[in-house]
C-alpha cells in the first residue's frame, strides 16, 4: 500500500467536499428555478466525475507496491 498516495488522495476527497459538498447539501430544490437546477446538476455532475477519480486513484494506492526504503 502507497500511504503517500493514501495521504494525497485524502486530502483531494477533504478538498472536494471543501469547495462542493456544500452546494450539495442545500435543500429546497422544490421551489427553485431552473436555472438553479442547472447549476444543481452540473455542480453534481462536477463532484461525481471528481468522485469518482478519487475513488480510482484510491484503489491504486492500496494495490500499488512500495519500493523498500
Amino acid at each position: 500500500m502507497d500511504t503517500q498516495k493514501l495521504k494525497e488522495v485524502y486530502d483531494r476527497l477533504e478538498s472536494l467536499d471543501d469547495r462542493l459538498g456544500h452546494r450539495l447539501r442545500r435543500t429546497a430544490a422544490a421551489r427553485a428555478t431552473t436555472e438553479q437546477l442547472e447549476d444543481r446538476v452540473k455542480d453534481l455532475t462536477a463532484y461525481t466525475s471528481e468522485l469518482r477519480e478519487l475513488v480510482r486513484d484510491l484503489v491504486l494506492a492500496f494495490a500499488t507496491k512500495v519500493a523498500p526504503r
